[in-house]
C-alpha cells in the first residue's frame, strides 16, 4: 500500500509503499477513502510527546478515517466484506495517513449512506472530542453560558453546534474571517481575539471549553462564575498553577466507543450537527496539510484521500 511516513523525528513525511497492515481475530482491514488531519499528527511527528521518542519508525500518523471493509478477523461477526465504515483508532494506534488500516471491530461502526467519506472521517475524532467533552464531562445544560475558545477548528466547529443543540448561549472566539461561518453554526456572539481580550467581553461563564491552550487557558479562568468548569483539551501552560480554587477543572477522557460514533450518526442525521467546513487534499499532500494545522488558521478540517 501507499503512506506517508517519517523516518526520524522532526523528519520530513515521505510517501511511499509501506507494508499491508494484518488484522487480528478481533480487528477489520479497511481500505481508507478518507483520513482526517489533526494537530496531534505534526505533535507526535515533531516529538512533542514523550511517548513519541518510543515509536517504531518508520511511522504512520492518523487518527480517524472512513473507508470500505476488505477483511474480516476470524473472530469479527458484525460486519461483512465490503460495508462502509469509519471511526477512531484506538489510543495508541495510528496509522491512517495511508491506503488500508486495520482496526478492533468494536470500536467502529457502519457509515450511513448520508455521510460522505470525507464527512464521516471530518466527524469522527472532533465529534468524539466534542460530545465526551460538553456531554459527558460538562454535562452542559440548557440555558447555560459557555465560552468555546478556537470555535472554527474541528474540534470547535462541532462543539459550537453540539452546545447549540443542548440550548446553551454560545461565545466563541474566531478570527473576523471565520465571524460568518461561526454565526452560520450557531453562535450567538463571536469575539475577534486578535482585536479583543476576550476578559473585556466576557464573565459570569457556566463553563469554558478550551481548544486553544497556552495563555488562553490561563486567562480562561477570569471569565468563569464561581463555580463554573474549565473544560480543556488543549495542553495548559508550562508550570501551571491553578489561579482559583473556586471552579471545575475537567480534562475530558476521550475514549474509542461505536457508542459515541453512533450518537455522531444521530444527530447528524437530525441535522442537529454537520460536518464542519472540509477542505480536500490528496494523501501525498499530508506536508502541506500540517503545515496549514500548524498556523492554526484552518476552518473545520483537512482530510486526506488516498485515492485522490
Amino acid at each position: 500500500m501507499k503512506a506517508m511516513v517519517f523516518e526520524e523525528i522532526g523528519g520530513p513525511l515521505v510517501y511511499k509503499e509501506a507494508p499491508n497492515p494484518v488484522p487480528s481475530p478481533q480487528e477489520i482491514l479497511v481500505s481508507i477513502h478518507a483520513a482526517s488531519v489533526n494537530p496531534a499528527d505534526y505533535k507526535v511527528r515533531s516529538g512533542f510527546y514523550p511517548s513519541s521518542q518510543n515509536l517504531q519508525l518508520p511511522y504512520i500518523l492518523g487518527r480517524d478515517f472512513s473507508g470500505v471493509v476488505i477483511e474480516l478477523g476470524t473472530d469479527v461477526s458484525d460486519f461483512s466484506i465490503g460495508d462502509q465504515v469509519f471511526g477512531v483508532l484506538d489510543a495508541g494506534h495510528e496509522g491512517t495517513y495511508a491506503e488500508i488500516v486495520s482496526e478492533k471491530a468494536e470500536i467502529i461502526a457502519k457509515k450511513p449512506n448520508f455521510l460522505t467519506h470525507p464527512e464521516a472521517a471530518a466527524l469522527a475524532l472532533t465529534g468524539l472530542t466534542a460530545i465526551v467533552s460538553l456531554e459527558d464531562t460538562a454535562e452542559l445544560k440548557a440555558g447555560e453560558k459557555i465560552l468555546i475558545q478556537g470555535g472554527a477548528g474541528g474540534v470547535g466547529s462541532y462543539a459550537v453546534q453540539l452546545a447549540k443543540y443542548r440550548k446553551a448561549h454560545v461565545i466563541v472566539t474566531a478570527s473576523p474571517n471565520n465571524h460568518e461561518y461561526m454565526e452560520k453554526l450557531g453562535a450567538d456572539e463571536v469575539i475577534d481575539y486578535n482585536s479583543v481580550d476576550f476578559r473585556e467581553k466576557v464573565s459570569d461563564c457556566d463553563i469554558v471549553y478550551d481548544t486553544v491552550g497556552g495563555d488562553v487557558h490561563l486567562h480562561s479562568y477570569d471569565v468563569l462564575k464561581s463555580g463554573g468548569r474549565m473544560v480543556y483539551v488543549a495542553p495548559q501552560p508550562e508550570n501551571f498553577q491553578l489561579p482559583r480554587d473556586d471552579v471545575k477543572v475537567l480534562r475530558p477522557k476521550v475514549g474509542r466507543t461505536r457508542a459515541h460514533l453512533e450518537r455522531i450518526i444521530e444527530l447528524a442525521e437530525s441535522s442537529s450537527v454537520t460536518a464542519p467546513a472540509i477542505e480536500l487534499m490528496p494523501l501525498s499532500a499530508a506536508s502541506t496539510a500540517q503545515e496549514k494545522i500548524k498556523s492554526r488558521h484552518v476552518r473545520g478540517k483537512i482530510v486526506l484521500e488516498p485515492q485522490g
